[in-house]
């Protein structure tokens, strides 16, 4: 071997924040397994994404999640706003550095959060007055303020401040919500950002196909948007109308950008928009019901304080390769939930997570090697309409 050749070649570049690569389709669906680069690092998609509200997921270290190859998180603009502030992460540099993350962040655009607020705001064209739930001062959030706090956060991947309708309401106030999302992401891809910093465009329309379509067509057509979102399909409608609401978007956005349903997380709805051609998700469901006592399972979901686990020396999951099922039973876990202890959530979290995680693999993984349907099918019998979630085995 010659000198030359024993000395490696200098590794490519990643490619720039931005690039989304499909290396897959599934020969019957919508669904597709790729990738997404952004300024931390590769997410390969589908993906799931723990909701990190206050710069943390709920009970869990960085380290823990990096443990379990959590590629991204999200956190929340209007909380992160509120407390500490924008400019205090930013002195502290940045959101990353603030919490000691160095993979990817998506931070919403913190429309959802002041439009939930309907007893303390009040809605122009220009944007949302309201009042804060923590002492009550005054406010003011649209397209500009919200693109600079995220500036500021310097996320990954930034999201456009829309109106997020409730469901129910009448087609003339979706309508209006429609107009002002549009007006609105023309606003923010126009917005400074921050360094390798994305943005996805959010599409709105309730339960209206051409409502859904017209926004749709409106916002991929702006320059400015390296993905988009459809939201307002998790806002308290009727389940059997969440996967109409993505059937609505879906086709009319880009194929080759990243699509992400907001605020969809249960296993069956995750498998079904993945069919329908969807690659990014987030939710709060593993980390809330981890407080109640619900545990998530490759065969379903049960509650873990169910009497018949008051004396299990089982894990949490049979086969389970998460550090709590690893180490403690059902009883004791119980024990410390029933007792409220913390290590009691921490470690119902913990496998929850994981368990997300590696679902998304799976699903991943299914479609790399063309056996999604058989992967969709075993999740539909585990979570889907009908599924028993309550296994006491």
């Amino acid at each position: 071997m010659s000198a030359a050749s024993a000395v490696p070649s200098p590794a490519a570049p990643p490619p720039p924040p931005g690039t989304f690569e499909i290396l897959a389709r599934d020969a019957t669906t919508g669904a597709r397994a790729g990738r997404l680069w952004t300024a931390h690092g590769v997410v390969e998609t589908p993906v799931f994404m723990p909701v990190g509200t206050q710069a943390t997921v709920k009970s869990l270290a960085p380290w823990e999640l990096e443990a379990m190859d959590c590629r991204i998180i999200l956190a929340n603009t209007y909380h992160l706003a509120l407390r500490p502030g924008a400019e205090a992460v930013a002195a502290m540099g940045g959101l990353h550095a603030f919490e000691s993350w160095n993979r990817a962040i998506l931070t919403d655009s913190g429309g959802f959060q002041v439009f939930s607020l309907s007893d303390l705001r009040k809605i122009s064209d220009e944007g949302v007055r309201f009042r804060s739930h923590l002492d009550g001062t005054e406010l003011f959030m649209g397209p500009r303020e919200s693109m600079k706090v995220q500036r500021l956060l310097a996320s990954d991947i930034a999201m456009a401040f829309d109106e997020c309708p409730p469901c129910p309401c009448g087609k003339d106030v979706a309508e209006k919500a429609v107009a002002r999302t549009i007006a609105w992401a023309e606003i923010c891809a126009g917005e400074p950002r921050a360094e390798g910093q994305l943005r996805f465009g959010i599409v709105q329309g309730g339960v209206h196909a051409d409502l859904r379509r017209a926004c749709a067509e409106a916002v991929c057509a702006m320059e400015g948007f390296d993905g988009f979102a459809i939201g307002g399909v998790s806002v308290g409608e009727p389940e059997e109308l969440i996967l109409p609401g993505v059937e609505m978007a879906a086709p009319f956005l880009p194929e080759d950008r990243p699509r992400y349903l907001m605020g969809v997380g249960q296993f069956w709805q995750m498998s079904e928009s993945v069919a329908r051609g969807v690659d990014m998700f987030d939710c709060v469901m593993p980390t809330r019901l981890s407080r109640h006592g619900s545990v998530f399972t490759r065969e379903g979901r049960y509650n873990l304080k169910n009497a018949a686990n008051r004396l299990s020396d089982r894990p949490l999951e049979e086969g389970c390769a998460c550090p709590a099922c690893q180490r403690f039973t059902r009883a004791y876990v119980r024990h410390l939930v029933q007792a409220r202890e913390i290590l009691g959530v921490r470690l119902v979290t913990t496998h929850n997570i994981f368990r997300y995680l590696e679902t998304m693999k799976e699903m991943r993984q299914s479609i790399l090697d063309g056996t999604f349907g058989a992967f969709r099918a075993r999740i539909a019998a585990a979570y889907g309409p009908g599924a028993t979630t309550n296994l006491l085995r």
